[in-house]
């Protein structure tokens, strides 16, 4: 079966929220891979226009192959995960159908997905938790602050990362421009020695 693939790579750093909106061809794959950091919420709805003779189905993996949410028959409906390490998740939809390319016409796909402080329901909270209005707003920014001291620690991390990194290729450059100077020093010398041999053999030089 012949597969195309969509990929859309979306760093998340900050709680996100993203629509998207394409078609999708019969008998063909469309994926959307998001790289998204440990222990954050994500939550999508999405909804496929309906096509007599056509089944979608929806497949949501992690870079490990493991599958967080798979629906057949996918024509509308919500997920919801959670997150376990700093990983890259991949949205895939395929459609399949007998009638095979170019007899089916193409499905319009439309996909929100929200993360962090947005995907949490803080009117379903308010009511749990009987908080006021005020209070509900407060801990959405306290859940915000919260989500940006982290995604500040990560970037400095990676900062800290890299940095290690370029000190160690330094290292190894440095090392290997002194391992060069000496080869091309030998060289030289052994080429001196050689030549003053073969001269001196010619009787070209005393």
């Amino acid at each position: 079966m012949s597969r195309l693939f969509l990929l859309l790579t979306f760093p998340v750093l900050f709680d996100f929220t993203f629509s998207i909106t394409f078609y999708l061809p019969v008998n063909l794959r469309k994926c959307l891979r998001e790289e998204i950091h440990k222990d954050v919420l994500v939550t999508g709805e999405y909804e496929v226009s309906e096509q007599p003779n056509a089944k979608n189905n929806l497949k949501i993996t992690d870079s490990s192959g493991h599958i967080l949410y798979s629906k057949e028959d996918a024509s509308k409906g919500k997920f919801a995960f959670t997150t376990e390490d700093y990983d890259m998740f991949e949205v895939c939809f395929e459609s399949k159908s007998p009638l095979g390319t170019g007899r089916v016409t193409d499905q319009l796909v439309n996909l929100d997905m929200k993360h962090g402080v947005e995907a949490k329901n803080y009117e379903e909270i308010a009511k749990v938790e009987k908080l006021k209005p005020l209070e509900v707003e407060l801990r959405r920014l306290e859940d915000l602050s919260e989500s940006i001291v982290n995604d500040f620690a990560y970037m400095k991390k990676r900062e800290e990362e890299m940095r290690d990194t370029d000190e160690s290729t330094n290292i190894r450059v440095l090392y290997f421009s002194i391992f060069s100077l000496c080869c091309l020093i030998g060289l030289a010398t052994w080429q001196v020695f050689y030549l003053r041999r073969f001269f001196k053999a010619k009787k070209l030089i005393e």
